[in-house]
């Protein structure tokens, strides 16, 4: 009685004769397209794991020193630019505005008094009971008190534009990230009230610096779902920026990619990248003869040759890892 390992033998045997006899029977073999083997360049995938980062993050300010009065947002609002987002108070401002109106009141009726002896004196100018010089002096009154009240106006005008430069704005729109004053507490100008990410965000990608040479800007990256658990991919983007500097060794780039608008800032995310570039012999699938334990393919003189199969690119093309020469030409089985 045979072995087990015998028969095992003979029956890959029986079915590669069957393939060879298949592909020599003229009524079998399909209409022949001749393919002359060419080296093309391959991208080699690498996945990496990409972190959500803003574009561009600004900081919302104080302008006067104050008291913080109130604040109306905190971490994780959306504003928009020019947004109210707090209010820091001088409480010297009432004050000061306070003296000037009554200033202004007090110069207004001095004014309305050196008009009536203006008028009076131009009156009695034309009837000869008064002098040119004091004519003059009246007018020169009225002149210097209307001088004295547009000062006090614009002292006001600017006192006013103080009170508003109290409120804190958001200089663009986005999400707060970080709040960083209180309620009650003492601010100077320039201190930060709150921290704010713009609307864009991209993918950043850091990668050792031996994939430096092989990344550039238009290179398409496939992303995969939120977060690290998975889920639906987000489909396909594009590098839009690599910048030109090694940071502790690695290389930095920024993707875009569409529906990261209610991503975390810092979320990470999965992304395949083309992280290498060679040359390879690439063959349409359809070329390959799949036979029990060897692959081969037919050349045009008729001959059939073993290859080794590497990966595949795309859905149809497959890698010839050897077996296969530049200039060889192929017919299809």
């Amino acid at each position: 009685m045979s072995s087990p390992h015998a028969a095992s033998a003979f029956r890959r045997l029986v079915r590669l004769a069957c393939l060879l006899a298949a592909l020599l029977l003229p009524g079998v073999a399909a209409a022949q397209a001749p393919l002359t083997v060419e080296p093309t360049t391959v991208e080699d995938p690498r996945p990496v794991v990409a972190t959500v980062e803003s574009v561009r993050e600004v900081e919302a300010r104080a302008r006067i020193a104050g008291t913080l009065t109130r604040l109306t947002v905190r971490e994780g609002d959306a504003v928009t630019t020019g947004q109210v987002i707090a209010l820091v108070v001088d409480p010297k401002h009432p004050l000061q505005l306070a003296a000037l109106d009554a200033r202004l009141g007090a110069l207004d009726a001095q004014r309305h008094q050196a008009s009536l002896e203006l008028d009076r004196t131009r009156a009695l100018r034309t009837t000869g009971a008064a002098t040119q010089a004091r004519l003059d002096e009246a007018t020169t009154a009225v002149q210097v008190l209307d001088g004295q009240i547009a000062a006090s106006r614009a002292e006001r005008e600017v006192l006013v534009q103080q009170q508003r430069e109290g409120e804190v704005l958001a200089p663009q729109g986005g999400r707060v990230l970080t709040v960083r004053g209180s309620v009650g507490a003492v601010t100077m100008p320039g201190e930060t009230i709150a921290t704010i990410a713009t609307d864009n965000y991209v993918l950043r990608l850091r990668l050792p610096e031996r994939h430096a040479r092989f990344l550039h800007a238009g290179d398409a990256v496939s992303v995969g779902g939120r977060g690290l658990s998975g889920g639906a991919p987000l489909g396909q983007g594009r590098i839009v920026l690599v910048y030109p500097e090694l940071q502790q060794g690695q290389v930095v780039a920024d993707a875009e990619v569409a529906g990261l608008g209610d991503f975390f800032v810092g979320e990470r995310v999965h992304v395949t990248i083309p992280a290498d570039r060679r040359q390879a012999i690439v063959i349409p699938r359809r070329y390959l003869i799949t036979g029990p334990g060897v692959d081969m393919v037919k050349l045009a003189s008729g001959a059939l040759v073993p290859v080794q199969r590497g990966p595949m690119h795309g859905q149809d093309n497959i890698e010839i890892l050897s077996g296969l020469a530049a200039g060889d030409v192929l017919v299809q089985p």
